[in-house]
């Protein structure tokens, strides 16, 4: 089931994927995910939790940057889910996106998969 492309001014920087597979909610964003874009992903995200999808898959296959406002959401996606039962899953991160979960050691906080496939059938 596709829900479609979250969007506004910064559109163009950042769209966002939204289906359901099975128990998980599987969120694509593609593009750069910075402080200007931070609130497409935050927004769906949100709203998955608030429908109780509590096991959230970020596909990053198409992500290609994160700064540390992105990171902020992701975490605060994962803490809620936690407390909800669930987690937050990444899967298929670029080299240069991963670079940044290494060095703030945020890899450790969440289920990293090599793939969509690897995360969804986890």
């Amino acid at each position: 089931m596709d829900r479609g492309t979250v969007g506004s001014a910064n559109q163009g920087r950042l769209k966002v994927g939204v289906r359901t597979e099975g128990r998980s909610e599987v969120l694509t964003p593609a593009g750069e995910l910075d402080h200007h874009t931070a609130e497409l992903l935050r927004e769906p995200l949100d709203a998955a939790l608030d429908q109780g999808r509590t096991r959230l898959v970020v596909d990053c296959s198409q992500l290609a940057f994160c700064d540390s406002t992105g990171l902020n959401v992701l975490l605060g996606a994962r803490l809620k889910a936690e407390a909800a039962g669930g987690a937050v899953h990444l899967a298929g991160m670029q080299p240069v996106v991963a670079r940044v979960f290494e060095i703030t050691g945020a890899e450790a906080v969440f289920t990293v998969h090599d793939s969509l496939e690897s995360a969804l059938a986890d």
